[in-house]
């Protein structure tokens, strides 16, 4: 960091909505360092095998708290918060939020992506539909996505069959669906109080996630809401990943501060580490792992089970890119099981010197498929499993074999991205 010019930078706000914590970041436009951050936790239920949840009121508090904090820490090293020009939001995909837009209070928790309890739902859609053999690539021409729990299709389609007031308040046509994205802008926009939000809206590599956009349009698409029974007018207006959406008036500490930017997290990655040429790739882990390849303004249909998605279009009259994506559910989720449900560890920094206590895994083996198989496989009910244990296994060979297991599930991704003849 400079700081002989440090009170001259101009600052830019990130808001990082993720799916195991929520941070606010803040850049110099100088140097783009970080100049300071705060991070706060967040909480996953599992009301139910399968099923993930999380409070969209907490999604919102915490995400609202790391500003507060952030800003404060801020003005602590001497610096305006109205140096802050803008700021950009990037969230856990697919996971998705049913709300009322009369009064602003959800209809329902979080589905979050990792959930699977859409299972036999989708199964019963392909049968409805007239789908032969449970081809689960039946609309990927349309959306460039398998038939998967992954996707935020099945779990609106599920918030309506199976929650009364989410249907009731689709058929007053007062309940507005989203990613979170969508819930956290309608809040930021909110002018005095609830129930006065009326952006509704999402970014390009969002809606390219929920299974119900044209992948070559960037529009809404009849046949898909028709496939999964979801009306239209509960869904936000789709925007590019880069313009001026609005100003935020839910947070005093940047009220009217400009909101700029909107992407998906993985796309975000790709575009903050400047994969932004045909041919880059970029691997990011997190809860999950994801591989992202740009194959620029082509649009490719994969072969090998990878998924077509946009990874940005930077202003309303900008060129749509996109990638092929190789997604893995649990990478350092299953570090976080090690310590929360076995108790292996006191914390996740433990990991390191655990796996280097011992030579190798000693033939222990882990599949967390804990949420099922995504790429290349699009298994739901595929489970975790540990095995090749004995006598002589102790923690430290598990430990190993969970950093193993997401190595394998990375090298498999990258493998399947190498097949692809048409790149």
């Amino acid at each position: 960091m400079d700081y002989d010019n440090y009170n001259n930078m101009t600052l830019i706000g990130a808001l990082d909505q993720g799916t195991s914590s929520s941070r606010f970041l803040i850049f110099s436009t100088d140097t783009w360092e970080i100049v300071t951050m705060h991070q706060t936790p967040m909480e996953s239920t599992y009301p139910q095998e399968g099923w993930v949840e999380q409070d969209p009121k907490q999604i919102l508090s915490t995400s609202l708290l790391c500003i507060t904090r952030a800003v404060e820490k801020l003005v602590d090293m001497g610096r305006d918060p109205n140096d802050i020009k803008a700021i950009g939001i990037t969230n856990q995909r697919e996971t998705t939020i049913s709300w009322d837009k009369i009064t602003g209070e959800p209809l329902y928790p979080a589905i979050v992506w990792q959930d699977n309890r859409t299972s036999e739902l989708l199964e019963g859609l392909m049968k409805a539909n007239g789908v032969k053999d449970k081809d689960k690539e039946c609309l990927k021409d349309k959306c460039g996505l398998p038939l998967s729990t992954y996707f935020s299709a099945g779990k609106i389609k599920w918030l309506i069959t199976n929650v009364p007031q989410v249907s009731e308040a689709v058929q007053d046509e007062r309940c507005l669906f989203g990613t979170v994205d969508s819930w956290i802008i309608w809040n930021f926009n909110r002018n005095n109080g609830v129930g006065k939000g009326d952006l509704h809206i999402t970014d390009v590599t969002n809606a390219s996630r929920t299974m119900l956009m044209n992948i070559a349009t960037l529009e809404w698409d009849e046949d898909l809401c028709k496939f999964f029974g979801i009306p239209m007018h509960t869904l936000p207006e789709i925007r590019s990943s880069s313009e001026i959406y609005s100003r935020i008036s839910l947070s005093p500490h940047l009220k009217d501060v400009p909101i700029s930017g909107i992407l998906g997290d993985q796309q975000a990655a790709l575009v903050g580490q400047r994969c932004l040429l045909p041919g880059s790739v970029k691997n990011t882990y997190g809860t999950g792992c994801f591989l992202l390849y740009n194959t620029g303004t082509k649009l490719i249909y994969s072969k090998h089970g990878l998924l077509t998605t946009v990874a940005y279009k930077l202003g309303p009259g900008g060129v749509t890119h996109y990638a092929l994506e190789g997604s893995v559910a649990i990478a350092g989720a299953a570090i976080t099981w090690l310590v929360k449900s076995l108790n292996l560890m006191k914390d996740e920094h433990e990991t390191e010197s655990l796996a280097k206590s011992v030579p190798n895994t000693n033939g222990c083996y882990f599949v967390p498929a804990f949420s099922g198989l995504y790429a290349p496989y699009w298994d739901p009910n595929a489970r975790g499993i540990i095995c090749g244990l004995s006598h002589a296994t102790n923690k430290g060979h598990i430990v190993r074999a969970t950093l193993e297991a997401i190595s394998f599930q990375t090298k498999e991704v990258c493998k399947q991205v190498l097949s692809e003849q048409s790149i």
